[in-house]
């Protein structure tokens, strides 16, 4: 199909603003899925995005639309998510496409994930069509929304689709809009080959699996194709759209998204963001692809079993190819043993990888409290990025710790504005802005310290608001500010998987609350256990799991006292022998309460 017939698009929103289920509509309107395989949110095909009801991955989908002047069209559609920790999943979309569909809910409004969508498509110079979803609920208010639109977006909305993703209501005028206003792509099938890998998965049976934008060329099957960045050359075996389910074809023209099979089998060959060219001329240049996303949130994941340690690795392997936004390296715990010191964009993230490890590959795993990346600066003058409290140097040598700071934008009803301002100020925060949206809405706009944001921020935040809250963040810098390490010890030993940073003035209301959570976590044992909390060599605070204790004179009915003296002698010297040689089981539990410790 010549590419003027062609439309490549995304759908962005806010998190249940309905794009899954109108991608789910527009397929039903055009007949890429009949009734019978028609099911509610068909393009979020993993378990746990159905179960969540959220998408974590962008999918694609080819279909065919006949247009009301009779000429059939071809368009790619692809379906993002809306939470702030996938954001990456929509840049990278964003960058294979040539228009965004812009979902509003009618009846919530502009959000603040909505705006933070809008500035990516603008980067990428997208078309923008504005749509307001939910059109059909009694508390919706299109001409609300309309103006909403223009004054916070700043795009003309007069004009805005106004459908129902639910009964389908508007899909028609949608699908006419998107053929005229969305532009066509504009390569030529005679240039060099150039293709944008924007995703890319591991199948059991076929390799890796490389999802492209071809912008200049054409790829046919059996061709030769060089990967620029780790300048590897395959030949294609398969290549394949999704229409919606895997459609083998022949050749991928200029404008057209489609999978590659060329059976790598190394996970390291294929980076996303790279440039597929022809064998035939490798010096073709790249194109520009996109920003590299930097993990924010770390955390040691450890097997729980030494011997699955392997397949935890070869798990890693597998999901990083998958979401280029996670990253893994080997780490060493004295606590846990052999595991990885893990990178994620968020919590949200975090959780969802965990979940997938478990839940895919059947693993058993202990997760650390996660942190944030420190800048630290030692007395020597050196300067050394830490993710791991157990890597922080001694007190003594450190001059100065620097935070990563984040700018947090919360769209919240006016009634709920004093409850966020009071979370934010005992989260550290600074307020930069506060403006009145419309009269109900208010923008709230802080710089706020990322550690103190990682942990239930953004629950409190729903909680505090009824749920009508919604926020937005980015990094925008560190700053230095007086933290320091938290350590937790078990009978004068430190365990290092417990150990975390804090604010000093956080420390001690931190440290006493772990020592109180942990008391009722850790079995008693044959001896006396000490928790303590302390910073350096200052303990903070103390709790005592009391020792288990036999009844030795059970079989000592009356008879003299000094016979029973002798017995509970006998019993402490025991107890004292055991606790110099005894080690203490921590149960995992134990490391999942460090996340709840309330605030």
């Amino acid at each position: 199909m010549h590419n003027k017939y062609i439309r490549n698009f995304s759908i962005i929103a806010h998190i249940d603003h309905g794009k899954s289920t109108l991608a789910d509509r527009i397929l039903e309107f055009t007949g890429t899925v009949s009734a019978r395989e028609s099911k509610d949110r068909l393009l979020d095909n993993m378990d746990i995005e159905r179960e969540r009801g959220i998408t974590i991955k962008s999918q694609t989908v080819r279909l065919s639309y006949k247009a009301k002047d009779g000429q059939v069209y071809e368009i790619n559609l692809i379906d993002t998510p809306g939470h702030v920790d996938f954001s990456y999943e929509v840049s990278r979309s964003l960058a294979s496409c040539d228009g965004a569909l812009l979902v509003v809910d009618a009846s919530q409004g502009v959000e603040a994930q909505t705006l933070s969508n809008v500035y990516m498509a603008i980067e990428n110079d997208l078309e923008i069509i504005p749509v307001l979803n939910k059109i059909d609920l009694p508390h919706a208010d299109a001409a609300r929304v309309k103006d909403e639109i223009e004054e916070i977006v700043g795009i003309e909305a007069q004009d805005a689709c106004e459908v129902s993703a639910k009964s389908g209501l508007g899909i028609e005028e949608l699908m006419e809009t998107i053929v005229k206003k969305i532009p066509h792509p504009t390569g030529e099938r005679g240039n060099k080959l150039q293709a944008l890998i924007f995703d890319s998965w591991f199948d059991t049976y076929q390799g890796v699996v490389i999802l492209v934008r071809v912008f200049e060329g054409t790829i046919k099957l059996r061709d030769k194709i060089h990967f620029k960045y780790s300048s590897e050359d395959y030949e294609v075996l398969k290549l394949a759209v999704n229409s919606p389910f895997f459609t083998e074809v022949t050749e991928l023209n200029a404008g057209e998204v489609g999978m590659i099979i060329c059976g790598v089998k190394t996970i390291r060959d294929v980076k996303v963001g790279d440039t597929v060219v022809s064998a035939k001329f490798r010096d073709t240049p790249m194109l520009e692809g996109f920003k590299e996303s930097k993990p924010m949130v770390f955390c040691g994941v450890f097997p729980v079993d030494s011997v699955d340690h392997s397949v935890l690795k070869e798990s890693l392997e597998k999901l990083a190819l998958n979401d280029a936004s996670f990253t893994y390296e080997p780490e060493n715990s004295n606590a846990l043993g052999l595991g990885f010191r893990c990178g994620f964009l968020g919590l949200l993230h975090m959780n969802i990888i965990q979940e997938r490890l478990e839940r895919e590959f059947d693993l058993n795993l202990i997760s650390t409290a996660p942190s944030c990346n420190y800048t630290v600066k030692t007395t020597q003058g050196e300067e050394m990025m830490v993710d791991n409290p157990a890597e922080l140097p001694d007190q003594t040598l450190i001059e100065s710790i620097s935070e990563p700071i984040v700018q947090i934008n919360i769209h919240v009803p006016n009634e709920f504005v004093g409850n966020v301002i009071k979370l934010c100020s005992e989260r550290r925060g600074v307020q930069q802005d506060m403006k009145y949206i419309t009269t109900e809405r208010v923008q709230l706009i802080y710089d706020l310290p990322l550690v103190e944001m990682v942990f239930d921020f953004y629950d409190k935040l729903k909680g505090l608001t009824k749920g009508y809250a919604s926020m937005d963040y980015e990094v925008i810098g560190y700053q230095q500010s007086d933290l320091v390490k938290l350590d937790i010890l078990l009978n004068n030993d430190p365990v290092d998987a417990l150990s975390l940073i804090c604010h000093r003035s956080n420390a001690q209301v931190k440290g006493r609350e772990l020592v109180e959570r942990l008391r009722k976590l850790i079995s008693r044992q044959q001896f006396d256990i000490a928790i303590q909390a302390a910073v350096g060599a200052k303990i903070l605070a103390r709790e005592t799991v009391k020792a288990l204790r036999k009844n030795v004179l059970a079989k000592c009915y009356g008879g003299d006292i000094s016979r029973k003296r002798k017995l509970l002698e006998k019993q402490k010297r025991g107890k004292k022998r055991m606790k110099m040689v005894g080690s203490v089981e921590v149960p995992q539990s134990a490391f999942l309460a460090v996340l709840k410790t309330d605030n």
